[in-house]
């Protein structure tokens, strides 16, 4: 599903709101948990799951292409763990 497929579907679903309104809404959703992410904190939505950042050391890697070793630098990554009860959705 992409955000504006989400979008459509809330507006579907609640048809006594705009679709701007909506809009703005869902933005500011990712906005929050981008900017959350971004100072290090974790975002938990109950019974969906949570998101966090983790932290990659810096390593020798391997350009794919040539084969020459490259240094990579240290980078924080997103992480997404699943709630308990998406998880039983997902594997009843």
């Amino acid at each position: 599903m992409t955000k504006s497929e989400l979008i459509l579907k809330l507006a579907d679903a609640n048809p006594h709101l705009y679709q701007r309104d909506i809009e703005t809404l869902v933005a500011t959703v990712f906005e929050e948990i981008t900017h959350a992410l971004e100072h290090g904190d974790r975002v938990e939505l109950r019974g969906f799951g949570a998101f966090s950042t983790k932290q990659r050391d810096a390593r020798t890697g391997r350009n794919p292409r040539t084969g020459d070793s490259v240094e990579v630098t240290e980078k924080n990554i997103p992480f997404f763990k699943t709630g308990k009860q998406l998880r039983e959705k997902l594997n009843p």
